[in-house]
């Protein structure tokens, strides 16, 4: 009898054996799985970061943060594309949420930083960068200070931050084009060309520069298009800005003559310049300071420092 009770005892065994090891079995898998999941989450949020919808990424973020709420890579994740979808307000809120979590960094201060100047809480930047320490040294941490002295007006600091910074990217030409926009804010307009020339030595497609370099060269009655690759397109948007640079200076047969050729060579209608043009041919006053007061197109990269400008160009600015 007792072999029976035996056999049923190691089959027994056996069975709990066997579901001990297909429960651990389970437990791999399931842990296989997951680090599977991971690593195509990482993969995904990397593709939504950099190439998807900014707003389709918000709402992965979003999602997948109420899934995971611990995980602070999707933290970071919402906080960026808040920012990328134009909702800094949003983003400043999530980036103080990421600041806040166990593991942030100093460069996560930094992106809190940008955002609060999107917002123009410049005081609110300013706090934020002296919280990080100074061994903290990258691009993205001097571009900011210089833009945080520049809405101070303090322009040594920004010179010196805006130097820093262009040496700590292997691409300055964005931060040598806002370096150059705060010259011209400040009416140093040599100083300003030197810049936006340098910035295009860096990028020669840079439209932003080629169009400050224009509107600088103009604040000084340099009423000749610089010596710069462009396209048709952009050949004439340059003859139109520096025409209302003339308008501007009262020089007004000179910038009806830019803007006759700003027409003339743009290869579809250009709108802005013939209607800027009729007003000049009727010649009516009212008209003419309607051209005047066209503003000039974006002339920063990233978040616009706090400086008033440009500043209104007449020949009472230093540098004519």
């Amino acid at each position: 009898m007792r072999h029976p009770v035996m056999t049923i005892l190691c089959l027994s065994g056996t069975a709990f054996l066997a579901a001990c090891g297909a429960e651990k079995k389970d437990e791999d898998v399931e842990r296989a799985l997951k680090s599977v999941n991971v690593i195509d989450e990482s993969n995904l949020s990397d593709i939504m970061l950099t190439v998807g919808d900014p707003n389709e990424s918000v709402t992965y973020f979003r999602k997948t943060l109420a899934e995971n709420p611990g995980r602070i890579d999707l933290k970071r994740g919402l906080a960026k594309s808040l920012v990328r979808a134009g909702k800094p307000v949003e983003g400043v809120t999530a980036w103080k949420d990421v600041v806040g979590t166990s593991g942030s960094n100093s460069e996560d201060r930094v992106a809190l930083a940008d955002a609060q100047i999107r917002t123009n809480a410049w005081d609110d930047a300013e706090k934020t960068l002296n919280q990080i320490p100074p061994t903290h040294e990258t691009y993205e941490r001097y571009r900011l200070e210089a833009m945080v002295a520049d809405s101070k007006k303090d322009w040594k600091k920004a010179d010196s931050f805006y130097e820093i910074a262009s040496g700590l990217t292997t691409k300055p030409a964005g931060v040598l084009n806002n370096w150059g926009y705060s010259k011209l804010t400040r009416g140093d307009f040599p100083g300003a060309e030197r810049l936006f020339v340098e910035a295009l030595t860096h990028d020669s497609t840079l439209f932003t520069a080629k169009n400050n370099l224009v509107l600088v060269r103009g604040a000084q009655r340099k009423y000749e298009l610089p010596v710069v690759s462009m396209t048709q397109k952009e050949r004439a948007e340059l003859l139109y800005t520096l025409a209302l640079a003339a308008v501007k200076q009262g020089d007004l047969s000179v910038g009806r003559q830019l803007m006759e050729e700003a027409v003339d060579t743009h290869p579809q209608h250009f709108e802005a310049a013939a209607r800027s043009l009729e007003a000049l041919k009727a010649g009516d006053s009212a008209q003419v300071a309607e051209v005047a007061s066209v503003p000039a197109p974006a002339a920063t990269l990233g978040p616009a420092p706090a400086v008033a400008g440009p500043a209104p160009i007449t020949t009472a600015n230093p540098g004519l």
